[in-house]
Formats: C-alpha cells, structure tokens, sequence
C-alpha cells in the first residue's frame, strides 16, 4: 500500500516544468482552501446566531450591492495578470516593472475617485428602501454600507499583490490570504459574540477589514523579498502600458461587469421578490453546493497563466492533454455535486438545525445549474488563457439578455427558485459556444471570432 502511495506522489509531481509547477500549487491550494471553507461553514451559524435571519439577508445582499463598484476596475487585474505572464515568460524585467506600477497608480486613481463620490451621495441614498427591510434603521445602513465600501475598493487595490502572484504562477500563495483574512475575523467575532449584541457596523468592520490588513502585510512582506525587483515605483508609471494593458482589459471588464450583473443581481431580485430571509437560504445552499466548484476553481487557477505561457510558446500538445484531464475532473466533480444533492436534508439539519428551512426544490436547481458551470469552467479559464475573448463577449452578452427578462418572469412566480431557474437558462449559450472555441483553436480551426 505504501509503495502504491509512494507511485501515485512520484507519478503525481512528475512531468514537464510546466506541469509540476501547476500540480505543486494545486495541492496547497486544496490545503489552504480546505481551511477556508471550514471557516466559512463555521460562521454560518455563528453569524445566524449573533445576528438573526433578516439582518444575515441584508449583509449578503448589501455585500452584493458594493461588489458593482468592482465594475471601475475596468479590466486593470486580469489584463495585467496576462501581459506580466508574458513579460516573465520573456524575462523582461523592465517591463514587467512598467505594468506593476502602471496599474497600481491608475488603480489607486480610479478608487480614490470612487470613495470621494460615495462620501459625497451616501447620506442620500435611502439604504432601507433598497434593502427592502424596515428592521434596521436608514443610519446604520448608511453607516455599514459605508465601511463596506472603503475597505472594498482598499481590498480591490492591495489585492494587485495577488494578480502578481497568480501571473508567476504561484496561485497557492495567493489563496493562503483568504483563509488568513478569515481566522482574523473569526476570531474578533468570536470576541464580539461574547461581548456585544448583535450589530451589522460590527460585522461590516470586522469582515470588511480583516482582509485588507492582510494583503497590506503581504504587499509589504513581498514587494521587500520576492518581489522586490517588481516593487512599484512612481517613475515607472508608463500610460502607454495602461493602453496595452487596457486594451485586453477592456474585455475581461466587460466579463466583470457581466458577472456582477448576474451573480450579485441575483440576491437584489430575490430580496424584492421574496424577503430577506430567503436570501440567506439561497446563499446558505449556494455555499454548501459550491464546494465541488471551489476545488475546480483551486485546480484550474495555476492553468490559466500556464496555458498563456504554453500558448506564448507554441505548446499546443501540452494544451490538449491538459484540457483531456481537467474535463475528467468535471464528469468527477460532478457526481460529488449530485451525491451532495441526495443528502442535502441531512447536512442543513446537521449543519444549521431549526434555525432555516431550505426547500429541497431550490437545492435541485442550484445543483443543476452548477453542474452547467463545472462542465464551462475548463473552458472558460483556457480561453482567458488565450486571450481570444471576442466570442465569449457576445456568449455573456446574449446570457444578460436571457437572464434578465426570465429572472423578473419567474421571480414573480416562484420567487428565489423562479431566479436560479432563469440562471440555468442564461448559462445555456456558454454550455455551447466556449467548448467549440476551445477545440477550434487548439485544433488551429479557429477563424474570424473564434480567433480573436
């Protein structure tokens, strides 16, 4: 047995540069994001019970809300994540330190603009009737909604440290901030369990800034060792490399102002439609459901740049035999969603006891439509890759425009369930469109749109 173990760990890390590199970073990727979702599970409950149902609903949809303000990213982090691939594939320095100092200032730029505009409009947005809740009060929204939205745009900027990371092919390091930022705030809440009662300022405090003191440390700790030569400086600022960077940019922005649109909308639609309440059980089923995905996402981050640095080189064989394993990874991962389906029941009862009910048939049609997005998602991250997103703006394009309509159809009918059905529906031109865009470009067939 041990011999057999010992084959599998030898076979496992064995391989092109390339390959061991990726496998390397899955494996304490896997580590790193276990511990986040335990911590992740635990505070379900602790924030049910420090909190109640309602004032829950309203974190996670006010949450949503603050998330649009990633839209004036415009593009910035995944368009230098793939020109600094390139620069460090090509061992250019120089230009490597261009766009890390580039981005930084137009970054910082941007959200400094921002946070002077929701200083100035906050104290006139009525947060209650956008919440659609009476049960905190207009001053407290407004006072959560605004640290939410400082430290939000401060996590956007530090997290370029990140985008770095990810760039050299190092996602593991990346994903060990997630899990630190968590401990943090599990722990303050812990502390404020046993001292205050229940506050939505606290709470927004404590998880909107944990995260930033960590990227803050670990900007500091790796733009002093690692990344040194990297370290942004004001006299490398170079706005002819924002327009390089940008004018991939702009199309990963369109990508985020789609997701935003369509994942962040989705808790507003069931806030007007249903309550509160019932936003928390579709989040509650929604992260139970979503553990399949974060694996999948675990193991397809460090492939990303690796398939921008095997395409910059011509390795198309690699691509292939690449795509042939993560594809058999989806069929896995997708027997683990269903077999999660079947005990579902058990595991909020277990999990959550009488504190919510989540219906059986919501359950069912977040599992189908993230069976949809674990068959996309090796797809979707070699086309990023790629860099060919031309198509894949008209894919996202057309599942806006099924989205939308269908979501306030049967949202009115069925509520929370009548919103992930019409999300199901919306995926269903990418469960089409970004396979045979990968296998026409790898297969050297792609032409006109599928090309660029």
């Amino acid at each position: 047995m041990m011999n057999k173990i010992r084959e599998f760990v030898f076979d496992f890390f064995s391989g092109d540069k390339r390959s061991v590199k990726a496998k390397t970073q899955i494996l304490y990727s896997l580590i790193l994001k276990g511990i986040s979702i335990i911590i992740g599970f635990v505070f379900v409950p602790l924030l049910l019970n420090y909190l109640d149902t309602e004032r829950y609903g309203i974190w996670l949809t006010l949450s949503s809300i603050i998330a649009w303000a990633s839209f004036f990213d415009i593009g910035l982090g995944n368009g230098l994540r793939n020109r600094l691939t390139e620069a460090i594939a090509d061992d250019n320095t120089e230009l490597a330190k261009k766009y890390i100092s580039t981005t930084y200032a137009v970054l910082g730029c941007i959200f400094g603009v921002l946070i002077i505009i929701f200083l100035t409009i906050n104290p006139f947005l009525d947060w209650q009737k956008i919440l659609n809740t009476q049960l905190v009060t207009t001053k407290e929204l407004s006072i959560v909604a605004l640290i939410v939205f400082i430290f939000f745009a401060l996590k956007f900027f530090f997290n370029l440290i990140g985008i770095i990371l990810m760039a050299n092919q190092r996602p593991a390091v990346n994903n060990s901030f997630g899990p630190l930022g968590n401990i943090l705030s599990l722990i303050v809440i812990l502390i404020l369990i046993k001292t205050t009662q229940g506050s939505l300022i606290y709470l927004a405090t404590v998880l909107s800034v944990s995260p930033v003191i960590v990227l803050i440390i670990a900007s500091v700790i790796f733009f002093t060792t690692d990344y040194k030569k990297y370290r942004p400086r004001l006299n490398y600022v170079d706005l002819s490399k924002a327009k390089d960077i940008l004018n991939l940019g702009f199309k990963f922005f369109y990508f985020q102002i789609a997701y935003i649109i369509f994942f962040s909308t989705t808790n507003i639609l069931i806030a007007q439609f249903a309550n509160q309440e019932a936003v928390a059980q579709y989040n509650i089923a929604y992260k139970y459901l979503y553990i399949p995905v974060m694996i999948q996402g675990i193991v397809l981050t460090p492939f990303w740049s690796a398939v921008t640095d095997a395409y910059a080189k011509n390795d198309i064989d690699w691509i292939k035999r690449v795509l042939r394993k993560l594809n058999l990874l989806s069929i896995g991962l997708i027997i683990v969603i269903t077999s999660m389906l079947i005990i579902s029941p058990l595991v909020y009862h277990l999990w959550l006891g009488n504190k919510i009910s989540i219906e059986f048939a919501l359950t069912l049609m977040i599992t189908i439509y993230l069976a949809q997005d674990i068959i996309i998602a090796p797809f979707s991250v070699f086309i990023n890759g790629l860099g060919k997103l031309k198509l894949g703006i008209f894919v996202i394009t057309l599942k806006l425009i099924i989205f939308i309509p269908i979501a306030l159809l049967l949202g009115k009918y069925y509520g929370s369930l009548g919103v992930v059905m019409a999300m199901f529906f919306a995926q269903m031109p990418a469960l089409i469109f970004e396979p045979m865009q990968v296998y026409k470009i790898i297969n050297g067939k792609a032409r006109g749109i599928w090309n660029k």
